[in-house]
């Protein structure tokens, strides 16, 4: 006979109001990830912002809009941090009302439970199923470390939020939550995929002679690591499996051309394996009770230890720009946070170090600013710049120009490389600044 939890249910239902009245001045606020995010809970929580002070709130690929950020410019009542900014959140940091927290992704959970504290978990769930679990959702990849570790855990129940199937801690059961919220929620927005330029589709064909059948693939977010997965989705390869830290509309892509089906993975056989997920509502029906598919949380899936083990480990992201060194900066351009490191680290790791694995970071070769000058973002020598990826982890870097490999070589072989797929109005100053930092060899120049 399956136990009836109806009786705990209606004894933690509260009203947004009633449950985010626990928060205390100083306290320490997790709103999770992506869609994870309590939409209701935060409207309640920044109609509190005149009797709070210093209540810090973390989030992390949250799309927005933030109450509590937005209603305190002073931040004397609400400050907001994220782990990984979104296009919405970088925002609010250009605003100043965003700080970024400095993280690698695998290492979330251990961050939540050896450094830092949580007095109240806020976090949107699935509705509750007949054994009393809530569902995380596409918020598998984080929420799990979170509400094990907060004095405090509140669930808002979404009735728009896909049950994602998992490996381990994609649920939370009744007796582990305080407080329940119900309410009505919007269909989320269709954030739909960024569509590829003829350069990113340039880039995309630059990289497809390195993927063999078989492999396994993690996507970055963006118009390349799209335009990647509409360039596979069309060619001859087969039997790709997914093991990514974000599943994106590109995997979609891939599972309709029957491309995706994780069958030749050393293990997770026939699984395509991630932590969170954002993109379509078509994506969010795909991922929507699918056994072929598992969420896990990011210790698991960024692990580089786990990573490694899959044969023809393919990862692909995005950076900003690399200076002659092999030095990557994919997160800020100067001082000015854009991203975050996310796994950009773990899968340089993990996919060096797989059999037959591959690391792409990938770039256009130049920028155009806003008023209109072009700079290139293959540079002499960072300044200031904030340092995602060190020059000894980098492996390929892809332009529209094409591929380089940098393992194993020295200054002056990366520097030579790096100027063979820079834009052509810029490789011969790159030259002279290669000269200038005794890194170019005079045999070099063809």
């Amino acid at each position: 006979m399956i136990e009836d939890f109806s009786n705990e249910y209606r004894n933690k239902l509260r009203t947004p109001e009633e449950a985010v009245s626990c928060v205390k001045n100083g306290d320490w606020v997790d709103y999770t990830s992506t869609l994870g995010m309590p939409i209701l809970l935060d409207r309640a929580l920044a109609k509190r912002r005149d009797e709070l002070e210093d209540v810090k709130i973390r989030g992390n690929l949250i799309v927005g809009p933030i109450e509590t950020a937005e209603c305190d410019p002073t931040q004397e009542h609400f400050v907001y941090h994220s782990w990984h900014c979104s296009s919405y959140e970088r925002k609010l940091c250009d605003r100043g009302l965003c700080y970024y927290i400095p993280m690698v992704f695998h290492n979330n959970a251990a961050y939540y439970e050896f450094f830092i504290d949580v007095n109240v978990v806020m976090v949107s769930v699935t509705p509750m199923d007949k054994h009393g679990y809530f569902n995380y959702s596409v918020n598998t990849g984080v929420a799990g470390p979170i509400c094990e570790k907060a004095d405090i855990v509140i669930v808002e129940v979404n009735e728009n939020l896909p049950k994602i199937h998992g490996g381990y801690q994609e649920c939370i059961h009744i007796s582990d939550v305080d407080m329940i919220v119900e309410g009505e929620h919007e269909p989320f927005p269709n954030y739909l995929p960024i569509n590829p330029t003829p350069i990113d589709e340039q880039i995309a064909g630059h990289i497809i002679p390195y993927i063999v059948d078989g492999a396994n693939l993690q996507l970055g977010i963006g118009a390349i690591p799209n335009a990647i997965g509409a360039a596979i989705a069309e060619s001859d390869i087969q039997d790709i499996g997914m093991h990514t830290e974000l599943c994106t509309d590109a995997y979609l892509e891939l599972h309709r051309a029957g491309k995706l089906t994780n069958m030749k993975k050393s293990f997770n056989r026939g699984k395509g394996v991630f932590g969170c997920a954002i993109g379509s509502a078509e994506l969010y029906e795909w991922l929507d009770d699918n056994h072929s598919l598992a969420a896990y949380p990011l210790e698991y899936v960024n692990n580089p230890s786990v990573i490694e083990q899959l044969d023809n480990m393919v990862s692909i992201n995005a950076c900003v720009a690399v200076d002659l060194y092999g030095q990557v900066a994919a997160e800020s351009a100067g001082s000015r946070q854009i991203s975050g490191t996310g796994g950009q680290l773990d899968f340089l790791t993990g996919a060096s170090a797989s059999r037959g694995g591959k690391a792409f970071l990938c770039m256009k070769s130049i920028h155009t600013r806003r008023d209109g000058t072009i700079q290139s973002r293959i540079l002499p020598q960072f300044n200031g710049d904030i340092i995602t990826s060190p020059r000894s982890q980098v492996y390929f870097i892809a332009t529209e120009y094409g591929v380089v490999n940098l393992e194993g070589r020295s200054t002056w072989e990366r520097a030579e490389m790096l100027i063979s797929i820079a834009h052509p109005d810029f490789r011969d100053e790159l030259i002279r600044e290669a000269e200038e930092r005794k890194i170019w060899r005079r045999s070099n120049r063809r």
